[in-house]
């Protein structure tokens, strides 16, 4: 059984703008899936029926084949941004999602204090954000994001405001944590080398309203060769993802 399903969903604003339809994907346990495609074409609407913000005119959500169609807080989103109140400590931030479900202030720093060296934030509990670089920044919201639901993480391009090397720093982190928790992820991106670099799998959603062009499986072995991203392989994903999505 999949981790999460989606299943032949179809959603339009007002009943009128159709902006995503048919959609047909799902994800395994410890699975990393990108969604790629251009600026427009329904991924982060997608997001917010997976989430539970929006509920679809037609299809399902399903995890661990329960359905939870238009049900909040049980899939995990992280947005753009970090989102990490300016005024709140790391710490504090961090434990936000078990406070907000009814846990204990002094529990939930507890616990969200437990994975601060696993995620690379040891040391950083009572500082502000601040006083964190943007990559420690997007470790913090990642551990958050994880805390609020341990199964399934949604990201919405999480590493585009790092620059290169602190981008491709947070792609070897990422993976090793993912492994290590067993996190199941989908990945939205319009970064062609970050989909092959990160992704298990590749949806390509293209046209409008968006559909499932394609799905690419990359068949590197994790944790990728260093050198991955020079590779024929790696051109070779590159070129049939241009081709079918007409970027």
């Amino acid at each position: 059984m999949a981790k999460l399903e989606v299943k032949d969903v179809t959603f339009s604003y007002d009943n009128v703008t159709t902006i995503i339809k048919d959609i047909n994907l799902t994800l395994n346990d410890g699975e990393l899936v990108c969604l790629l495609g251009v600026s427009g074409g329904g991924k982060s609407t997608l997001f917010h029926i997976i989430s539970g913000l929006n509920t679809p005119q037609q299809g399902q959500v399903l995890l661990n084949g329960e359905d939870i169609t238009g049900q909040t807080g049980r899939v995990s989103y992280m947005l753009q941004k970090d989102m990490l109140l300016p005024y709140r400590t790391v710490v504090d931030n961090v434990a936000l999602p078990m406070i907000i479900k009814g846990m204990k202030k002094k529990e939930a720093r507890r616990i969200a204090s437990g994975y601060f060296e696993q995620f690379g934030l040891e040391g950083t509990q009572e500082l502000y954000p601040a006083e964190l670089s943007g990559g420690m920044r997007q470790r913090a919201a990642l551990l958050r994001t994880y805390l609020f639901s341990g199964d399934v993480a949604l990201l919405d391009e999480p590493f585009s405001a790092l620059d290169t090397l602190t981008k491709g720093e947070m792609h070897r982190w990422y993976l090793d944590v993912m492994n290590d928790i067993r996190l199941s992820t989908i990945f939205i991106t319009h970064d062609i080398d970050e989909a092959i670099l990160l992704s298990d799998r590749i949806y390509l959603l293209t046209g409008k309203p968006g559909t499932i062009a394609d799905e690419i499986v990359i068949e590197e072995p994790k944790p990728r060769r260093k050198d991955f991203n020079l590779s024929e392989d790696f051109l070779r994903y590159k070129r049939e993802i241009i081709s079918k999505i007409g970027a």
